[in-house]
């Protein structure tokens, strides 16, 4: 009988071993913490050129940039062969047009900020008429004058395959 009591002492605090403790589950999207106020204020420009370019409005995206800045895309032209596209943010601009706008989303941004200069990275993808069209990475360059960030440049790369959001 003392064979039989050993192992089943052994196996006793088994149970209390298996117990775990109940935890929220973290809600899909939200693994980063929530930006730093700084941090909201340097995604803020960058928020309100999505806004303008969903709009189609060329107009409203000259208050939140240097018109001196620049946009550059980087891709694959259809034979395969590199392209690089550059253009004034005016040039850009004047492209859209109202009603014909197109969404552009990011997220998880890398945000790196030194005094009155940041950096975003992040990746994107553009949907037109509620389909991907494109995507890839965006770089903002931002510049804080007089309190207000402001984008300078942005260069992004562009693709149309491998465009599935985690």
């Amino acid at each position: 009988m003392r064979h039989l009591l050993f192992p089943l002492a052994l196996l006793a605090p088994l149970p209390a071993l298996a117990q775990t403790t109940p935890v929220t589950p973290i809600q899909k999207g939200t693994a980063l913490p929530p930006p730093s106020s700084d941090e909201a204020a340097v995604l803020a420009p960058i928020n309100a050129l999505f806004a303008s370019l969903e709009r189609g409005d060329g107009a409203a995206i000259a208050q939140h940039v240097f018109p001196e800045g620049r946009v550059t895309a980087v891709g694959k032209a259809t034979d395969g062969t590199p392209r690089i596209r550059q253009e004034s943010w005016a040039q850009f601009s004047a492209r859209l047009q109202p009603g014909k706008g197109f969404r552009e989303r990011i997220w998880n941004p890398a945000i790196e900020i030194d005094d009155d200069i940041a950096m975003v990275w992040a990746p994107y993808d553009v949907q037109v008429d509620g389909k991907t069209s494109n995507c890839g990475i965006d770089h903002f360059d931002l510049v804080r004058e007089a309190g207000r960030w402001k984008l300078l440049n942005i260069t992004f790369s562009s693709r149309t395959t491998g465009c599935e959001r985690p």
